[in-house]
């Protein structure tokens, strides 16, 4: 989906409006501003900022200006804001929409309760599902979060997911905490969600067609399991089961991996160099046939060469040469 799309579908396939142009479902609504529907429906019924639009056989449904009082309140919320003061300032805002659907408020919003609220993760150029996800992610909402993701991976696929929507996000993020130092908490709700999610999405994939086993490991020191697990979601959605070995793997504990299953291929990451260590390679038992020995990450940048391991330079980079190595 690119950054101009204009037809949001909620999970079901439902568009996000009906005939008009206008009214949204709860589903839709969630998703554009990064939050949970369970979270909509709870703002509706403690503090009445709900959905005002009603057909007859169908749900509530939210208008435009339902929209802008509810984005005017969440913005307050994240400033700091207690949820009923910020319910009570959006329900007594006038909201303004131009034709081009920017919703600009017209009374002043109060001041936050507390300090560091307000500050947003800057998406220049993302698409919707993306600013969904850094909207949650700022706010911690790690629930909606996840909806976003199992959307993301159903609509997209892995690799488009990835690619697209999650690695952009991890990127803004780790680019706010370099400029302001801010942002560790932000970063560590989102890599749990995203975890989580490729965690499902392997096990509703369903078991492999079977062949040798792939193992998945960090090299010893190195705690980036994400792509690893982005590996594992994108080998499960071609049916190539794979064994995520997780962080930090001492050198011997991968050597008896190897010797015990017997893997079509191994893959190592590394995010820096410190961790990037060759000789580990060089020490893993030979297995019959052999296993394809492979490298992510930038950590092993400085060990590429005609001699050297097999560094894989993406996700489709990985999948392909996994997928060559167990007879894809």
């Amino acid at each position: 989906m690119s950054a101009a799309a204009s037809n949001f579908l909620t999970s079901t396939g439902e568009p996000d409006s009906v005939s008009d142009g206008r009214s949204l479902t709860v589903a839709a609504v969630a998703r554009r501003m990064g939050v949970a529907p369970a979270t909509l429906r709870t703002w509706d019924r403690r503090y009445g900022v709900g959905p005002s639009q009603h057909q007859a056989g169908s749900h509530r449904r939210y208008s435009e200006r339902d929209v802008a009082r509810l984005e005017h309140m969440r913005r307050l919320v994240i400033a700091g804001v207690a949820p009923a003061d910020a319910a009570r300032a959006a329900l007594a805002e006038e909201v303004s929409t131009d034709d081009s659907g920017t919703r600009t408020p017209t009374t002043q919003a109060p001041q936050a309760s507390r300090h560091g609220g307000g500050n947003v993760i800057a998406m220049p150029g993302g698409g919707p599902l993306a600013r969904g996800l850094a909207r949650a992610a700022q706010s911690l909402d790690t629930e909606a979060c996840q909806q976003i993701l199992a959307e993301a991976l159903q609509e997209l696929g892995v690799m488009k997911a990835w690619n697209d929507v999650i690695v952009p996000v991890l990127s803004a993020i780790g680019e706010k905490w370099r400029a302001t130092g801010q942002g560790v908490e932000v970063e560590h709700a989102v890599s749990a969600a995203v975890q989580g999610s490729l965690a499902a999405w392997i096990r509703e994939s369903g078991p492999s067609t079977g062949g040798r086993a792939v193992i998945l490991a960090c090299a010893p020191g190195d705690q980036h399991t994400l792509p690893l697990w982005a590996v594992s979601a994108a080998l499960a959605e071609v049916g190539i089961g794979a064994r995520v070995l997780g962080a930090d793997l001492p050198e011997d504990a991968l050597a008896t991996a190897v010797r015990r299953i017997g893997p079509a291929a191994v893959l190592v990451w590394a995010q820096v160099t410190e961790t990037a260590d060759p000789a580990m390679l060089d020490a893993l038992p030979v297995t019959r046939p052999a296993a394809a020995v492979l490298v992510g990450g930038p950590g092993w940048s400085d060990c590429e060469g005609s001699d050297g391991p097999q560094r894989v330079t993406s996700l489709e980079d990985a999948v392909e040469r996994i997928g060559r190595a167990v007879g894809r």
